[in-house]
């Protein structure tokens, strides 16, 4: 089975925390990785961003390759541009799949960007394509703070296009189900819900000792942790006024933390993530905090477990979020996370027994269950076991096998 994998606008293989990196990235990498595992050969496309980069990578393994193709200037270039280059894309795509002579069983694209140069490969192609969104603009503008926020109607047009135009479209929770069908009435035969998965085998407890070690951390040191986008949908502004509420009520003085926040750079090339992190430094100081927070910059994906395994809890206090791999990943090493009701946190997240989960843009609730978690180590700790036991129902062997079956399913149809 040779399956053509469409990345547009995001490396699978890129660090994580910037503008358009995050968990879409990890899953694209990961069931490329595992596909690799079961005899699933695939070739990721994704377009070219750096011409120094090699155009093809093997370093998914199992003869899997990650494949550049060049599409306008070889350099990051924001969404709405990109869809101008589309065209090139996808007749890049068609020139690397000639010159090694690959025919693909089946397309599977990611994001609204690929679902529409998957659109374009079906047509020449004549083979099957599934889509799976990862966000939608219509659900992002419903819950915008303000206009500047607000995905444009190019893109939601764009939306309703791949929908028409796809065999499947994979879901990862029932919620994201029913927000297809009643914002963009796709049907509901058309969909199948099949949750993210967890790599097991690289996320996993680390004695949290040897953790801070190798972050070079203080074994005394307490740490709250954020890892995602620096952009206004995480809620990292609420996790800030919740810090400063602890603190004015004391509770840092009797067990003090501090919050490392993983996303962003300061020295990246964009604008929209250097404005917000400047937003967040301001607050921190207007708040008094700003000694207690510390902005990590992006990291690379091998990493993360250091932090996941160094941390006491990680938070997740996002207005939006499609699913929330951050968390998956975060319980298989067994650190509990407070998230909030939103997207698939909802359903990832069991409130109590892996962690918390709170209304989102509530700084009062978000600190109640912060202050509750770090000065109960008895509660921790349960959570901490419980979190092990229950990532490893989504490990990506498991999730990996209910794609595979789709696939089939699909290709023989």
């Amino acid at each position: 089975m040779n399956i053509a994998i469409i990345s547009y606008h995001t490396c699978p293989l890129a660090t994580l925390g910037g503008k358009d990196t995050g968990g879409m990235n990890v899953y694209v990498r990961d069931l490329s990785r595992f596909l690799g595992i079961k005899g699933v050969h695939t070739d990721v496309f994704t377009r070219s961003q750096d011409e120094h980069v090699p155009h093809v990578l093997h370093d998914l393994g199992c003869g899997n390759r990650v494949v550049h193709i060049p599409a306008g200037p070889e350099t990051p270039r924001p969404k709405k541009e990109l869809q101008n280059y589309l065209p090139e894309f996808t007749d890049g795509v068609m020139q690397f799949a000639n010159s090694k002579n690959v025919q693909y069983d089946l397309i599977h694209s990611h994001y609204w960007l690929s679902g529409l140069a998957g659109k374009e490969l079906k047509s020449v192609w004549g083979i099957p394509m599934i889509q799976m969104f990862h966000t939608l603009a219509m659900l992002k503008n419903q819950i915008a703070k303000n206009e500047g926020e607000k995905e444009g109607e190019y893109r939601i047009r764009g939306e309703y296009s791949v929908i028409e135009s796809s065999d499947k479209i994979i879901a990862s929770t029932i919620n994201e189900k029913e927000q297809l069908i009643s914002l963009y009435n796709a049907h509901e035969d058309s969909i199948d819900i099949i949750p993210p998965g967890v790599d097991i085998s690289r996320f996993y407890p680390i004695p949290p000792d040897e953790a801070k070690d190798f972050l070079n951390i203080t074994h005394d040191e307490k740490m709250l942790l954020f890892v995602g986008r620096i952009e206004p949908l995480k809620g990292i502004d609420t996790l800030i006024r919740s810090i400063a509420q602890m603190r004015k009520a004391d509770v840092l003085s009797e067990c003090p933390h501090y919050l490392y926040i993983i996303g962003g750079d300061s020295d990246e090339n964009n604008e929209d993530i250097d404005n917000e992190i400047n937003n967040l430094r301001m607050l921190c100081q207007q708040l008094g905090v700003g000694d207690l927070i510390i902005f990590s910059g992006k990291k690379n994906q091998d990493t993360l477990q250091y932090y996941y395994s160094a941390a006491e809890i990680v938070v997740m206090p996002s207005n939006y979020e499609s699913f929330g791999m951050v968390a998956l990943e975060a319980m298989a090493c067994g650190t509990p996370v407070i998230a909030t009701q939103v997207g698939g946190l909802q359903h990832l997240v069991k409130d109590g027994v892996t962690g918390f989960t709170i209304p989102h843009n509530n700084p009062d609730a978000l600190e109640e269950k912060i202050s509750q978690l770090i000065c109960d180590s008895g509660l921790r700790e349960q959570l901490k076991e419980n979190c092990v036991e229950y990532a490893r129902t989504y490990a990506w062997d498991v999730v990996t096998s209910q794609i595979i079956s789709l696939y089939q399913s699909i290709i023989k149809d």
